[in-house]
């Protein structure tokens, strides 16, 4: 079994780049916006609904997964997606304010020939942001190099 929060059990020779756990709540790095999400978090979590994200980037290929708890412990449903390389049209990442530019928030996204991802990047800054894009970029062509 492997490290990760997930629990994603890695290939032979594969190895962990990044692990990113999506914010599902907070719609961006606004302090209102962000006691708002907790808000609603807490409310569903009385409720006994969760919703975990991951986006994991290894150095072999990129897995999308989405996890919904119900009822407190009742795994209702559970996503995972494979990104095809050579599906992947663009990587980058955006930066929006809000509150003015007092408050910037960092997003990854990638679009491929079926879907756009965007997911928010927690506490990032234009350094994180760049390395996290860098990180998925350099997996994907990997992958594709590798299957070439």
């Amino acid at each position: 079994m492997s490290d990760l929060k997930l629990g994603l059990i890695l290939e032979e020779g594969e190895s962990l780049v990044m692990e990113i756990e999506a914010e599902l709540w907070a719609t961006s790095s606004n302090p209102l916006a962000i006691a708002l999400g907790q808000i609603q978090k807490f409310f569903a979590k009385i409720l006994g609904y969760r919703v975990n994200g991951f986006l994991v980037i290894t150095n072999k290929r990129v897995v999308e997964v989405k996890k919904v708890i119900e009822c407190y412990c009742f795994n209702t449903g559970t996503t995972v997606k494979y990104l095809l390389p050579s599906s992947v049209k663009e990587i980058g990442y955006e930066r929006t304010s809000t509150c003015g530019c007092f408050c910037p928030a960092y997003y990854l996204y990638y679009e491929s020939f079926t879907q756009r991802t965007r997911v928010m990047l927690s506490g990032a800054d234009e350094k994180t942001a760049q390395k996290t894009v860098d990180a998925f970029y350099k997996a994907i062509s990997a992958a594709q190099v590798g299957n070439a």
